[in-house]
């Protein structure tokens, strides 16, 4: 099973606005990196399979598959990047406690991803409408 990493995403308040800073980053730069701190020393259980669980408001929203973990220099040293994959992929809301840095998700901790189709489901709404759906147990 894939090891991944939850972080908070700072400064976003919903996926659209994710989405379009993550487009104007891969126009400017051609590769979306997160640049960390530390490297996470089961760097071998992430790299490749693992996914990058976006926490936007208090929530789980989104992930994207960590394709490479990457040491670069940087003004105040050696730094991490995780390479990510474009592709953001929607998840079902799951309620996370803010925290510093990152941590480790496991793959049964980690939320399912919103399956994409013809179907209306939580994927279509608002992002506040479908988590009080879910909460209420509407969903």
């Amino acid at each position: 099973m894939p090891l991944n990493i939850l972080k908070l995403c700072v400064g976003i308040d919903d996926v659209d606005q994710l989405r379009a800073v993550q487009a104007r980053r891969l126009r400017e730069e051609g590769t979306l990196r997160h640049v960390t701190r530390h490297r996470p020393r089961r760097a071998e259980e992430i790299a490749g399979i693992g996914s990058l669980y976006w926490v936007i408001r208090g929530y789980v929203q989104v992930r994207q598959v960590i394709v490479d973990i990457e040491t670069i220099r940087h003004d105040e040293g050696k730094r991490c990047a995780l390479v990510l994959d474009p592709l953001l992929v929607l998840t079902e809301h799951q309620p996370r406690r803010p925290h510093q840095g990152w941590r480790y998700l496991d793959a049964a901790d980690a939320p399912p991803d919103l399956a994409s189709g013809n179907a209306m489901g939580p994927a279509d709404l608002p992002a506040p409408l479908a988590r009080t759906l879910k909460e209420i147990g509407a969903w």
